[in-house]
């Protein structure tokens, strides 16, 4: 009898302790939250402003319930279209790398939602608008030419619209900004005129050159006769003429043969030249 009464408390130890394991199986009284997690704490549906950390947590079963969201940075490419100071389209898409601030997260869940929520209902809205406003400070040149200035007006103004929602922007990139075909083949077009048109003034230029250098050698070569000009004496002529004499005479033709041409000396006598 002994024996069947030891038998029957084990049985109901047996049975306890399989209730107390099925028990907490279900109701959960602890919850873990997970490296780069945040847990939104709620009572009855209610959110709480407790924010659960990293690692186990007790709660009471059924009264609490937790909501677990990444404080992880996500990034996520959106794609935007906008138009510039000079009424051109713009095309790019947005990389944006952004996270949860972990010590709102109940704030994001109260009022938002989760993560995909956050992305679709308060990010990609923002980008575009944000996009937008930026984009109709500049020109589509002046995109394209001050581009890192453009990427910081949009990165100053995403960060404090989201801040808004307790969402943090970590870094921001603009990929493939582009414009529509017309506009590019215009700026083709203009570039190719604006090359035609410095190498017309390079050709002009040349020219322009090549006629002062002209008149310059016409004005030296015109100095350099009047000089001698001025300076040719007969005196000189002489000279010239006595430095290149070869030292024969010259002779006249006649009659059979050649004659030597005769000075005759007024004083009676004859001279050979």
């Amino acid at each position: 009898m002994k024996s069947n009464f030891v038998t029957g408390i084990t049985a109901i130890a047996l049975v306890m302790a399989t209730l107390l394991l099925l028990g907490l199986t279900l109701l959960k009284p602890f919850v873990i939250v997970n490296a780069g997690e945040r847990g939104v704490v709620m009572k009855f549906g209610q959110v709480q402003e407790q924010v659960l950390g990293e690692g186990i947590h007790a709660i009471v079963p059924i009264v609490t319930t937790i909501q677990r969201l990444s404080v992880r940075v996500q990034k996520h490419q959106i794609p935007g279209e906008a138009a510039s100071k000079d009424l051109q389209d713009v095309f790019t898409d947005v990389a944006l790398n952004w996270h949860i601030i972990p010590n709102e997260a109940n704030a994001v869940f109260q009022q938002i939602g989760t993560e995909e929520q956050v992305l679709q209902r308060i990010i990609s809205p923002a980008v575009e608008e944000v996009l937008k406003a930026v984009m109709a400070r500049y020109t589509a040149e002046e995109i394209i030419t001050k581009r890192e200035e453009v990427k910081a007006g949009v990165d100053e103004s995403l960060t404090d619209r989201l801040a808004n929602y307790h969402v943090g922007v970590d870094d921001i990139s603009l990929v493939n900004v582009h414009f529509s075909a017309r506009f590019s083949e215009a700026v083709e077009a203009k570039q190719i005129a604006e090359q035609e048109a410095k190498r017309a003034d390079f050709v002009a230029l040349k020219a322009t050159k090549e006629a002062e250098a002209e008149v310059n050698r016409a004005k030296g070569l015109a100095e350099a006769q009047r000089l001698l000009r001025e300076n040719l004496t007969s005196e000189l002529l002489q000279k010239q003429a006595i430095d290149k004499w070869d030292g024969k005479f010259p002779t006249v033709l006649g009659g059979s043969g050649a004659l030597p041409f005769l000075n005759i000396d007024t004083s009676g006598g004859i001279a050979k030249r």
